[in-house]
């Protein structure tokens, strides 16, 4: 079988780490998987990722949940999949609404689940069984449009993106739910605000843009509001599908931290790595089969395991640093 050409993207490291190949995506609809670069501190090269599940309806969000594992969204067959001790999935928690990303609030022992079915959409708590409850269905009488990435504080309110599918009701922005509080809308202008993450102190939420190429950090109040929205680092993978002349995309998705204060964002070009400072490290490539990965979160008892999810496969990957111990993702 002939093989579609893979796109190579080159870009210039930061801080004067010279000019180096990122690693090519691999087509759609193929099984090829390609070995990681060296990045000091952070994975070995030639380490390849494993596949542990293909060929579910969908695949979202994969967390390690405290003293349970490894869970993940099936967002098409409406629930949250298990694997097991022997890596098969079994349903978690089902009869949901087509449900994206995850947060554990741990100060409550609270999973909570965003839902992007109509009529249902917002973050809900949907595990433990009894303790199920409406987090937020709307922000001043309008509901959400499409939720798609969440992140828990210590205090117990959550921040989440929302993508509406028309924007001219209500527009794409960043909510922060309050312990026992309304929801107050935080951040606007982000053209798509996609995968969000706090930094270990949480005085700082770094958002990333799908439609654009940066990921954009912001100063958290003491009330949960945000301030002095500025560009933390600009990705390097982009969109090679665009008409000639488009604005360039990313597609950055999921974001997540280690214990280091790196990030690792889901682009076009596989997880690019940055520094706790946005400088460019590396970029690990990766494909979930039949489509670009969509999110990511370590796990394992050590949680130096980064699993990935995306169509309906769920990918992971041994890795020499760990993720972010004073939270569950």
């Amino acid at each position: 079988m002939t093989r579609r050409a893979l796109v190579i993207l080159t870009f210039t490291l930061a801080a004067g780490l010279g000019t180096s190949s990122v690693f090519s995506q691999t087509p759609p609809n193929t099984t090829q998987l390609q070995p990681a670069p060296d990045i000091p501190g952070v994975i070995k090269g030639g380490t390849m990722p494993e596949v542990v599940i293909k060929g579910l309806t969908s695949a979202d969000d994969a967390f390690w949940l405290p003293n349970v594992g490894v869970i993940f969204s099936e967002p098409r067959a409406n629930r949250i999949v298990r694997l097991d001790e022997n890596d098969q999935p079994v349903t978690f928690v089902g009869n949901l609404h087509g449900p994206l990303g995850m947060a554990f609030d741990a100060k409550n022992g609270l999973l909570i689940s965003l839902q992007t079915e109509p009529g249902f959409t917002g973050p809900r708590v949907v595990w433990p069984a009894g303790k199920e409850a409406i987090v937020a269905d709307n922000y001043q009488g309008k509901p959400f449009g499409r939720p798609n990435d969440i992140v828990a504080d210590r205090n117990g309110g959550v921040y989440f993106t929302d993508i509406p599918p028309d924007r001219t009701v209500i527009p794409a922005a960043v909510y922060y739910v309050p312990p026992n509080g309304a929801p107050i809308r935080v951040a606007e202008g982000i053209t798509t605000p996609n995968g969000l993450q706090l930094s270990h102190d949480e005085k700082t939420l770094y958002v990333n843009d799908t439609a654009g190429i940066n990921i954009y950090a912001f100063d958290v109040q003491p009330d949960g509001r945000l301030a002095n929205r500025r560009v933390f680092a600009t990705y390097v993978g982009r969109d090679q599908t665009l008409p000639p002349g488009a604005p360039p995309r990313s597609n950055a998705d999921g974001l997540v931290t280690d214990d280091d204060g790196r990030f690792y964002a889901l682009t076009e070009s596989g997880i690019e790595v940055l520094s706790p400072t946005g400088q460019q490290l590396g970029v690990i490539p990766l494909w979930c089969i039949t489509r670009r990965c969509q999110n990511l979160g370590f796990g394992g008892p050590d949680k130096r395991t980064l699993y990935v999810a995306g169509g309906g496969t769920l990918l992971r990957i041994p890795m020499l640093t760990r993720g972010f111990q004073g939270r569950a993702k």
